[in-house]
């Protein structure tokens, strides 16, 4: 039997390829928009892609299923249920694929969504019991899946299934089954994943922290508190999944502009998302541009902060890294790229165009300014973090709510905004100079920088 795992950095996800060589052909799991690994796989391993799974109709990314299907004709498999516009074979629990040495059995584990799956995996090669089950995302290492996507309606029927999956079904299953789940550290389809990419089902039961619970009372006590932020991206996800995600090659082409042509698209109101390191957008950008740096967690961030139709325009380093993001955005759903500033932002210095800065404080900055009546600090971060400390003098406004509402200050306020390490801050304050406040600075490092220099939190 052949598996393989595939992983998305910062975005958290896995997909899964299992398959025989000797049968030639194979499946793929849970696949990503951009296919190209798992037509990879096919092509060096010698196996065609016959079937194409997906455990749930997924809220945090956008499935390959379509662009595999369009390209291999494989056919589609869901839960029987699945609520999806689309054709596909439906699959029942206890229903078996195999494919050469791979047997595949399904299972219905509802919880994360209503009509999920999970798959229990044997090598016949080696044994007729199962080696190891794909979790989907009711199960994570570490981690459980969240119950609240399906809506606020269902939500005690969610905790009820969810409950039911972990601690009755799965409770059947042996200990040495390893564990393979759809998400890792990174996804925001649950809170407290671990980095490892992979489990057994009997460490998980002794130290995954959400199933300890003696009861189902506590259990649904802990499950109905608070959840992750939902990002704007997600309706919008879920929506194209269960329609079928258009194919790439229906996007808008890539499409280099000069500053002229860059310019025109934005007063018919294009969205200009810089993708330049916090320093780098500080010193200049574009009037009106959000910095979204690339980082690890790019596209998690970009589900918060941009509308999932928006019209969208890059400023890029290169064309390499505008390629790099139009994949991170295509993932999500965000297929509304119409193109990137070619030559970067010295094109448009050079053009003799308006320019704006975003001014960084550095900790020992802050701390000479913290004492002057007229500055307001600005804390982004979640609830959560605000556990740690806070800077002193510190008025708390979440990064979502920043960007909804703005901050409760005169539009000419003295104002430094701040979060963990200054990434999001630089994301809060190009969306208040976006809408007008005048005197926006982002504090470099952000609470990492303030304590390493030995200052202080207050509760």
């Amino acid at each position: 039997m052949y598996f393989k795992q595939i992983s998305i950095p910062g975005l958290g996800c896995m997909s899964y390829v299992i398959g025989c060589p000797g049968a030639k052909a194979m499946a793929v799991v849970d696949p990503k928009r951009d296919i190209q690994d798992y037509l990879d796989i096919s092509r060096e391993e010698g196996m065609r892609i016959t079937h194409i799974i997906d455990t749930h109709v997924h809220a945090d990314h956008v499935s390959g299923a379509h662009e595999l299907r369009s390209v291999t004709g494989a056919e589609i498999l869901m839960y029987e249920t699945s609520p999806v516009e689309f054709r596909f074979r439906k699959v029942a629990e206890g229903e078996r694929l195999e494919i050469g040495n791979a047997r595949l059995e399904f299972l219905h584990t509802p919880g994360h969504t209503p009509d999920a799956l999970s798959v229990l995996v044997t090598d016949l090669s080696r044994s007729e019991d199962p080696w190891m089950i794909l979790t989907g995302d009711v199960l994570f290492v570490g981690d459980i899946g969240r119950p609240d996507l399906a809506g606020a309606d269902v939500i005690d029927q969610q905790v009820r299934n969810l409950y039911n999956t972990l601690y009755v079904k799965f409770a059947e299953l042996p200990d040495h089954l390893e564990v393979f789940p759809a998400h890792g550290m990174g996804s925001l389809c649950g809170k407290g994943m671990s980095a490892k990419p992979s489990s057994t089902l009997g460490f998980e039961r002794r130290h995954n922290p959400m199933l300890q619970y003696a009861s189902f009372e506590e259990f649904h006590e802990v499950m109905t508190a608070d959840y992750p932020t939902r990002p704007k991206s997600f309706e919008h996800i879920i929506g194209t999944n269960r329609e079928g995600a258009p194919l790439l090659e229906c996007c808008p082409l890539e499409k280099a502009m000069t500053p002229e042509q860059f310019e025109e698209r934005m007063a018919e109101g294009y969205m200009v998302i810089d993708t330049r390191d916090t320093a780098a957008f500080g010193g200049f950008h574009i009037p009106g541009s959000l910095n979204i740096g690339f980082e690890k967690q790019l596209a998690n961030w970009v589900g918060m902060v941009v509308p999932p139709d928006a019209d969208l325009l890059l400023v890029v380093e290169d064309r390499e890294r505008y390629d790099a993001m139009v994949t991170e955005l295509h993932r999500i759903g965000y297929d509304r790229i119409f193109g990137y500033l070619a030559g970067g932002i010295n094109a448009w210095l050079l053009s003799g165009r308006d320019l704006q800065r975003l001014d960084q404080v550095s900790a020992g900055e802050l701390a000479k300014l913290q004492n002057d009546p007229a500055l307001r600090i600005v804390d982004v971060r979640t609830p959560a973090e605000l556990s740690g400390g806070s800077i002193p003098g510190a008025q708390h406004t979440p990064l979502t709510e920043v960007l909804d509402r703005g901050v409760d200050l005169p539009k000419d306020a003295d104002m430094v905004v701040y979060c963990g390490s200054g990434y999001r801050s630089n994301i809060a304050a190009s969306a208040l100079k976006k809408h007008g406040f005048l005197n926006v600075r982002s504090l470099a490092g952000g609470v990492m920088a303030w304590t390493q220099g030995g200052r202080p939190l207050v509760d």
